[in-house]
């Protein structure tokens, strides 16, 4: 009895050992630099968001200042006035889909709010492509009655604001992601 206590002992005392060896090596993403290099955050207000190229007044249109809107408001704060360093293209797509179609009327009563986005961020210096990729957003709607326009447009604009901040999220965390690994 006593040497199974001894052992679990052991382990805690190995266990808390190790816990102290690597608790150095721990540094938060969005913590400050003391040693005068800029921080994640200057490094993320130096990106440019140009507008998204759609057709004035379309409902892509909406979309795209939605998710600029979401980018810059998560990449800058309230803050402003910091040089660009680097530029953000955006590109996307949209489409929905029926899930469920009432059998009275035909109409669909739930549907799919589908956002492809690619970005681009380019270095501004070079104009090289330092880094691309693509996200997505599947956001689920339902439509009430078969009469209520309003709510089903309503609805419709309502997962187009929430698949735009999704797709804004993802941008954000793999632009913090790249500059805070550098890579």
């Amino acid at each position: 009895m006593l040497s199974a206590r001894i052992r679990i002992a052991a382990r805690l005392v190995a266990v808390v050992a190790m816990a102290a060896l690597t608790a150095g090596c721990f540094h938060p993403m969005y913590a400050e630099h003391t040693d005068g290099t800029p921080d994640l955050r200057e490094k993320l207000m130096g990106v440019e968001i140009p507008p998204v190229d759609k057709a004035n007044a379309s409902r892509e249109a909406r979309v795209g200042v939605e998710i600029r809107n979401a980018l810059a408001f998560k990449l800058y704060g309230t803050a402003t006035g910091m040089p660009p360093t680097h530029r953000l293209v955006l590109r996307f797509s949209s489409g929905r889909s029926s899930l469920m179609v009432s059998t009275a009327t035909g109409l669909p009563t739930s549907e799919n709010y589908n956002l492809d986005a690619q970005f681009n961020l380019i270095e501004i210096a070079s104009n090289k492509s330092v880094m691309s990729g693509t996200t997505f957003s599947r956001v689920s709607y339902d439509m009430p009655g078969s009469y209520q326009r309003f709510a089903r447009a309503r609805a419709f604009r309502d997962a187009e604001d929430r698949a735009a901040q999704e797709v804004a999220d993802n941008i954000q965390t793999r632009l913090a992601s790249f500059f805070s690994a550098g890579t």
